[in-house]
């Protein structure tokens, strides 16, 4: 099974550094934009300078805004926000050839629907076989060609086999799992979980509380990962875990970044103002609360950040919530 291109569909960051990977591994890559002035700048400069300024692109990277012009390619990479994934799919149906995997990289719920975005594949592009990659990584360090690992999930064993061969370099390194659910839980949770440790953050809580969200977040990424058919071991490793890890460690992350806003005081319009890449998390939270409640799966912390979001309680009344919940066996 061998793949010569590569069309990107999405070239926010993280899918203008998801082209980077795929022309470092040998393949002529077709990167599709919405916005004339990313197609314009990759085609006039070799650089995204909206979504990823200051990074050189590999000079095989083709930019287009129409989705026909990925017709060809052996192997699509799909990265829109995660609430555009359904529309855009939709879209690029009459360009999609029977059997032609499509690798699922955007980390999110539909909301609405409830749907994790292979849900969303399956009933847009049937015939497209699926894989899911996701783990931690940001999109400038990727791009730059800085050393990551991150999970590729795919069910077909041979499938798998071949996209982890084909979208290897010397400095990404992706790990076979057939587990699909829990690698877009652990994608999907941990954005909302992010969000809580910015808060603690910008509130001034301390390391160990920071700690302690990781930790009991894990906890619940773990619990709707199992509920909803997934693997425990999955969320342990790079797609969940570490994926965590790193989005909770940095205000280089976007879901990060707003929750410390939010815990500085600043409105959540203040904060997503002048935002041109999505926080996935802002997005994702109310629907992680309906999938919670519908499954009866236990996430307090991803509950009050869906509630924060959405004014219902302040930042003060989330941490009391917080901590005066019920003592329990960690467990449980």
């Amino acid at each position: 099974m061998a793949f010569r291109t590569a069309g990107v569909i999405g070239a926010g960051a993280w899918g203008t550094a998801l082209a980077q990977v795929a022309s470092r591994a040998g393949l002529d890559v077709v990167i599709q934009a919405r916005e004339p002035e990313v197609v314009d700048s990759i085609r006039e400069r070799g650089v995204n300078d909206l979504f990823l300024p200051g990074v050189p692109l590999e000079p095989n990277i083709r930019a287009t805004e129409d989705l026909a012009d990925l017709a060809d390619c052996d192997l699509i990479l799909a990265v829109p926000p995660a609430q555009h994934m359904r529309s855009v799919l939709e879209a690029f149906r009459p360009h999609h050839r029977a059997g032609v995997p499509i690798v699922l990289c955007s980390k999110g719920i539909e909301r609405g629907s409830l749907k994790l975005m292979t849900e969303v594949l399956g009933e847009t592009l049937p015939d497209a076989p699926q894989a899911v990659l996701s783990g931690p990584s940001f999109a400038a360090e990727v791009a730059r060609g800085l050393p990551g690992a991150v999970t590729l999930a795919c069910a077909d064993e041979v499938l798998g086999e071949a996209l982890m061969q084909t979208l290897s370099g010397p400095t990404f390194r992706p790990y076979l799992a057939p587990d699909l659910i829990g690698a877009e839980v652990g994608g999907a949770v941990k954005n909302v979980l992010a969000i809580a440790c910015g808060m603690s953050e910008g509130r001034g809580l301390g390391r160990s509380a920071h700690a302690a969200i990781i930790t009991r977040g894990f906890a619940e990424m773990t619990r709707l990962g199992v509920a909803l058919g997934g693997q425990a071991e999955t969320v342990a490793g790079l797609c969940g875990l570490g994926d965590l890890v790193l989005t909770c460690s940095s205000p280089q992350s976007r879901n990060m970044s707003l929750g410390l806003a939010l815990g500085q005081g600043q409105t959540v319009q203040q904060a997503l103002a002048g935002k041109r890449s999505v926080a996935e998390g802002y997005e994702s939270a109310p629907a992680v609360r309906q999938l919670a409640a519908k499954m009866g799966v236990d996430m307090p912390i991803c509950l009050a950040v869906a509630d924060l979001l959405e004014g219902v309680m302040t930042v003060e009344q989330a941490i009391e919530d917080l901590l005066s919940r019920p003592l329990k066996p960690e467990r449980e």
